[in-house]
């Protein structure tokens, strides 16, 4: 049996974004389940399409043969151990655990850049941005450690890679760079400052073909969703 990702809209789902695009990428084939954003509500069809498909009733949920794995650190985990040929964390010891350090402090952190920047593909927005950035002093934290972790991370790659292209975070497309995808999709609907090699690394990001599959399924979304939605009142 094909595996299986359950996931909310491309447009407004960053969390549904990482596994989708991880898979995309590095070529793992999977049915595609799209549980669309009503409402979170215990009645709501979002809620009740999920109920027996997993105990929290989030997206996304992998579903292999029957069995569930739910949370984006999970699912990345499964896929590298189901797929370890497809290489999704680096090869080096401390470079996988610097991997999955930062994927970690994705999954729990930059909670500022989160709330006040929902991912919002189709949008853009940066008049709102540049309020959020006069205003909001958590989102100006947020992304000075966002700068410093990239560029540090950058700055230890080869400028190009054997393909020629530049280099992604751990060189190679990595669980990273999926993880961290939906953070390049905000960066560029709200337009936040960013210094020139970051900015061409969100640029790298958006080219790769898993995450602009990604982008056009969103901006071929027709849905606008007011909860989700805080700084318009139409699409």
């Amino acid at each position: 049996m094909a595996l299986q990702l359950f996931i909310g809209n491309k447009n407004y789902s960053s969390w549904s974004m990482r596994p989708w695009v991880l898979m995309t990428q590095a070529g793992i084939p999977f049915e595609e389940v799209m549980v669309r954003f009503d409402s979170f509500e215990a009645d709501s069809s979002f809620k009740k399409h999920l109920r027996g498909v997993n105990p929290v009733g989030k997206v996304p949920v992998l579903v292999d043969d029957g069995f569930a794995v739910w949370d984006t650190l999970a699912i990345a985990e499964y896929l590298a151990e189901r797929f370890p040929e497809k290489t999704l964390w680096p090869t080096d010891p401390k470079q996988r655990a610097r991997a999955r350090s930062v994927c970690a402090e994705m999954h729990s952190g930059f909670g500022a850049l989160r709330s006040h920047c929902p991912m919002n593909i189709e949008a853009s927005l940066p008049d709102t941005g540049r309020l959020i950035w006069r205003d909001q002093a958590g989102v100006r934290a947020d992304l000075a450690r966002l700068s410093g972790l990239w560029g540090e991370l950058l700055a230890a790659q080869p400028a190009t890679l054997p393909d020629g292209s530049g280099p992604l975070l751990f060189g190679a497309f990595s669980i990273a760079d999926a993880y961290f995808a939906p953070v390049c999709m905000r960066l560029k609907t709200y337009g936040l400052p960013l210094a020139a090699d970051l900015q061409a690394y969100v640029d790298r990001v958006a080219a790769l073909p898993g995450v602009k599959a990604w982008i056009d399924g969103a901006l071929a979304e027709h849905d606008f969703l007011d909860f989700e939605e805080p700084y318009r009142l139409g699409r």
